[in-house]
């Protein structure tokens, strides 16, 4: 198969899209995770009137009748039995989160109050007072029954705390892949080791796994040397035992590139071998009969980042069965010109005007080897392959990162 274009190498990835099935997890644990079930109201929320702030909890109808001064029949905290008011010149001191009865309806404020000798005096007036103020109504977030969140949401902390609240400890949420990080190549020594001068410590694969478990994925890593036997027995080995295989290095044209040749012969069909782009010209993708996935990306640090940004999380997203996050769009800060034939991924710093238009910034680096340069930007931005000159004030896509 010939170099294909950015495009036909995304839809091609996102067309093998998995389902893995689901699994229940305690709930503290389900952050970043995809729901598989509503989670349901096992009560009405809030599930009693709640005072909302500190002060008196009154019934209306005192002022009704033109009353404005109070007695103190009782103080109230959150967590504690509602007291109920006898005369309609009682009223209860309340606490924030306090549950009220059905005796008293309407809060006012400290701030609009004084206390002295025992009775408590109303400053504002009662025409500015509404009945039901500074009360959470029962019930009126959601009622029992009512789905409080829907399944196929990613768990945020917000959700963790919806599940607490209505007593689900345990939720069903839709199973990750299992995933390998296979680094490769005689020049990579692992990071504790003192390099020799030709030598370099072992990275892509970290990065990807960090990237990988903001995901809510723990991958296991995998290093191989550049020896063709090796790498067919472990290929082989990780193709029946895991659903996707992220590889970095071992994919282009030299002579110690083993990697192609070893999963072609070891079941996996090649879909696509280079992609019209810059980074990551000799990105490899296939699949095993057995399911397994496999993203070969290129060795340089930039390429494998912008690879697992562009093309490996919208097609995790998309068989999570989430929706694709919005695409963004951000104005070229500077003029730039990039020649070769390809679609190229600029690494740049966002930001926003004044006029909160974003902007994206060029920072060119040293290439694709250059992973310090990561640091210094947060995406990158797209420019289309049919062009050379690029003007400041133009808008294309970006990837975050």
């Amino acid at each position: 198969m010939d170099m294909i274009s950015v495009e036909e190498a995304e839809k091609i990835i996102l067309a093998q899209e998995q389902e893995y099935g689901t699994e229940v997890v305690p709930f503290e644990h389900a952050l970043g995770r995809v729901l598989a079930e509503n989670i349901v109201a096992d009560r009405d929320l809030p599930p009693y009137n709640r005072a909302t702030m500190d002060g008196i909890a009154i019934t209306y109808q005192a002022f009704v009748q033109q009353i404005n001064t109070f007695t103190v029949r009782s103080t109230q905290a959150a967590g504690e039995s509602p007291v109920n008011i006898i005369n309609i010149n009682e009223c209860v001191e309340i606490m924030t989160g306090a549950a009220l009865s059905a005796s008293v309806d309407t809060v006012i404020r400290y701030e609009d109050i004084e206390i002295k000798g025992g009775l408590v005096f109303v400053l504002i007036d009662p025409a500015n007072i509404k009945q039901g103020q500074n009360i959470h109504q029962k019930g009126k977030d959601k009622k029992q029954g009512d789905i409080a969140a829907k399944a196929g949401l990613r768990i945020t902390p917000a959700i963790i705390s919806l599940a607490a609240s209505v007593g689900k400890t345990r939720l069903k949420v839709k199973k990750l892949p299992k995933i390998i990080v296979i680094s490769s190549g005689d020049e990579l020594v692992d990071v504790v080791a003192e390099p020799l001068t030709y030598q370099i410590r072992r990275s892509n694969n970290y990065m990807v796994k960090a990237a990988l478990s903001q995901h809510g994925i723990i991958a296991d890593l995998l290093h191989i040397p550049d020896d063709p036997l090796i790498i067919a027995v472990k290929l082989k080995d990780c193709l029946q035992k895991y659903d996707v295989i992220l590889l970095s290095g071992g994919i282009s044209m030299g002579k110690f590139d083993y990697i192609p040749a070893a999963l072609e012969n070891s079941g996996a069909a090649k879909l696509f071998h280079k992609v019209t782009q810059r980074p990551g010209k000799p990105f490899w993708f296939g699949k095993h009969p057995v399911g397994t996935l496999v993203f070969a990306f290129p060795g340089n640090p930039v390429a494998t980042f912008m690879c697992l940004h562009r093309y490996f999380l919208p097609w995790l997203n998309r068989s999570l069965n989430l929706p694709q996050p919005p695409t963004i769009y951000a104005r070229l800060a500077t003029d730039f010109t990039f020649t070769p034939p390809l679609q190229y991924f600029l690494q740049v710093k966002l930001n926003f005007t004044h006029e909160a238009v974003l902007t994206a910034t060029p920072v060119e680096g040293n290439g694709s080897g250059d992973f310090a340069n990561l640091v210094d930007t947060d995406a990158f931005i797209e420019l289309p392959a049919n062009r050379t000159n690029f003007k400041a004030g133009e808008v294309f896509k970006v990837w975050k990162f």
